[in-house]
């Protein structure tokens, strides 16, 4: 574990954050566009019965969303660089994580979607392990975004396989 730098200034801090937490809002908005049609399309899909309804989404991405970028500012704030591997991790599982909304709820990409799923899941994983090397709590923040994404995942998976002519790719 990495101790706290207690010579960063608060203006650093404060930046830092800023800057985390935009990335990640981006990151919402991004997928958020593409999934702006999405409670019709998602409504009309063959659902597996375990399916939740399609509001239960948005609060559980906030929620997961704002743990992401506390766990990412608690990374930086014990590594004081934005291009650590643990930092390079984060980016990528942000960018992964905006993608899977435009292949699965606009370009309808059943199979594709299932793939990104499954490298961002990997890439969590991955991120995880390195957190925890770097400060346990920020690790500890992304576990629930980990067990969310395997749900989606194999919910992902589920509907590609009832849903064959609507998410054919």
């Amino acid at each position: 574990m990495l101790p706290a730098n207690p010579i960063v200034s608060r203006g650093s801090r404060v930046k830092a954050g800023i800057l985390l937490f935009g990335v990640t809002s981006l990151t919402a908005v991004i997928g958020s566009t593409g999934s702006i049609q999405a409670g019709r399309f998602y409504d009309a899909l063959t659902q597996p019965i375990w399916a939740p309804p399609a509001w239960l989404f948005g609060p559980v991405w906030t929620t997961l969303y704002i743990m992401m970028a506390y766990s990412g500012y608690r990374i930086w704030r014990r590594t004081l660089t934005f291009n650590h591997p643990a930092l390079r991790l984060f980016y990528g599982q942000l960018f992964l994580n905006g993608l899977w909304s435009w292949v699965f709820f606009v370009w309808h990409w059943g199979a594709l979607a299932l793939i990104n799923i499954l490298i961002l899941l990997l890439v969590i994983v991955r991120l995880i392990q390195s957190a925890r090397h770097i400060e346990g709590v920020s690790a500890l923040l992304l576990v629930p975004y980990a067990l969310w994404v395997t749900f989606a995942a194999a919910l992902n998976w589920a509907l590609w396989q009832l849903n064959p002519v609507s998410l054919a790719f």
